[in-house]
């Protein structure tokens, strides 16, 4: 059910790059989080360029044409499969997100092309559940390597949730050959992640889990062998386009991640 008396992440990012899918309570939290972290809009924005960035580049230079896009939030132009159809019009994208704003506006994807395109109402974290729907069976029918996103989306679950077990889950599940993409809030400052961290659970009833340090976030990315022989990043910093491509002016806090491959 649909709950507007509370700010939701996925309406919050979207007011941040500008969408029209948010209440009035979204964006007095949303005012509220960039008098903590003024950067935080140059921050929504650097981050969705890497999103697209990143899956431009497996598509083109790996040939990867399945995604899993885990809290995918919401519809926010070029998506996912249309930046991978760009590519290769096969190409096929599975969306997940447990906020019913996001599988509301998410179903609207399937009239693009319901034969390459589903959005699934889950919680990320529910692994087997999620490789149990035939839809997701479907990215994994003849061993094709297939990218995994989780794309600001980290930071929702607490450390409880163990995030970097979810991600090493996810990839066991996956082909050889496949890829990881990354990004999470970050910051060594430690006053300010619990202060966000505290703010963003108290405004979202709970449903969040915490910005975290630099190496908090390396961790994540243990095991895996980075694309390039690349470290983790700032992610406007992860293969700009041009000089031109948008850039995080404050750095309080950041976008950190990078892209990985699975075996």
């Amino acid at each position: 059910m649909l709950d507007i008396s509370k700010p939701s992440v996925a309406r919050m990012y979207d007011h941040l790059l500008g969408g029209t899918d948010n209440y009035k309570v979204d964006r007095e939290a949303v005012q509220e989080l960039l008098a903590m972290a003024p950067s935080t809009r140059e921050l929504a924005l650097v981050n969705r360029a890497f999103l697209v960035r990143a899956v431009g580049y497996l598509a083109r230079e790996h040939g990867i044409r399945r995604f899993l896009d885990h809290g995918s939030g919401l519809p926010t132009r070029p998506n996912v499969h249309q930046v991978a159809q760009e590519v290769d019009p096969s190409s096929e994208v599975v969306y997940i997100d447990n906020d019913p704003t996001v599988y509301a506006h998410g179903r609207g994807m399937l009239a693009e092309d319901p034969r390459t395109t589903a959005v699934l109402n889950a919680d990320f974290r529910d692994t087997d559940e999620i490789f149990d729907r035939p839809e997701v069976q479907r990215l994994l029918r003849d061993g094709a390597p297939v990218a995994a996103l989780f794309v600001s989306v980290l930071h929702c679950i607490p450390d409880s949730d163990d995030p970097w077990a979810l991600v090493r889950r996810v990839a066991e599940r996956l082909p050889a050959g496949s890829f990881l993409v990354v990004s999470q809030l970050a910051t060594d400052d430690a006053q300010l992640r619990s202060q966000i961290t505290d703010f963003m659970a108290e405004v979202t009833g709970g449903h969040w889990g915490q910005v975290r340090s630099i190496s908090e976030v390396n961790r994540l990315f243990a095991g895996f062998e980075l694309l390039d022989g690349e470290q983790p990043c700032e992610v406007s910093l992860w293969k700009p386009d041009s000089d031109l491509a948008p850039r995080q002016r404050g750095n309080e806090w950041v976008e950190y991640g990078g892209v990985a491959r699975i075996g």
